[in-house]
């Protein structure tokens, strides 16, 4: 399997904590986001959406790092990274979605150089428009945590697809200085996620790329 990869993409850092979850070897391929690597024809060729991660397995291209993790799960069915039951299940898709859906999209980086090249805000303008929506929408998440199915991870004892959601989010979040005092149960995943191997071998500071 070949994972286009960029070492501060949070979708990305999905997919590695899952293909390390899984104990799945892959071929990394960079694409510099910073740099506009995604908008070149060379990347545009392999994946029209111009967007990592874009994992390739046996010629066949699967993109949105949810997808990808879906598809691993049942691909590679060894340590389940979604439970059994069905309301289990919908509980740790919502619990990613929340993280995917309504906190990262208006905080990646095309829409934070769109606020600074296009609305002409400031920095500090931009910096609190992050912060802003990533403290809000993790009191969201720890609401729900709340749910009494939370255990040392997410859902009970075992990491599992939130918690690769979960992780990005909280080290994206770290860089602009958002307060987390709000949400002790999330800070307490981000605690023991990251005394597991296969979170840390994902990190951003950890990979090839990493500048």
């Amino acid at each position: 399997m070949k994972l286009y990869t960029y070492f501060r993409s949070s979708a990305t850092y999905r997919v590695r904590i899952a293909m390390n979850l899984k104990g799945l070897a892959y071929e990394p391929e960079f694409i510099h986001l910073a740099k506009g690597r995604h908008n070149e024809a060379a990347y545009a060729a392999v994946n029209p959406a111009k967007l990592v991660p874009a994992l390739i397995d046996d010629g066949n291209l699967l993109t949105q790092s949810l997808a990808i993790m879906e598809y691993l799960d049942e691909t590679h069915p060894a340590r389940p990274l979604l439970p059994t039951s069905p309301l289990d299940r919908a509980r740790v898709r919502a619990l990613s979605l929340l993280i995917a859906c309504e906190i990262h999209p208006i905080n990646n980086l095309r829409v934070l150089k769109y606020l600074n090249g296009t609305l002409k805000v400031t920095e500090d303008q931009k910096n609190a428009w992050y912060r802003h929506w990533v403290e809000d929408g993790l009191a969201k998440l720890e609401a729900m945590l709340s749910d009494g199915k939370t255990g040392k991870f997410c859902h009970g004892d075992t990491p599992g697809m939130a918690d690769c959601c979960l992780i990005p989010q909280i080290a994206n979040g770290k860089r602009f200085d958002c307060d987390f005092s709000h949400v002790p149960t999330v800070m307490r995943i981000w605690d023991a996620c990251n005394q597991e191997e296969a979170f840390q071998k994902a990190a951003p500071q950890h990979q090839p790329d990493n500048e």
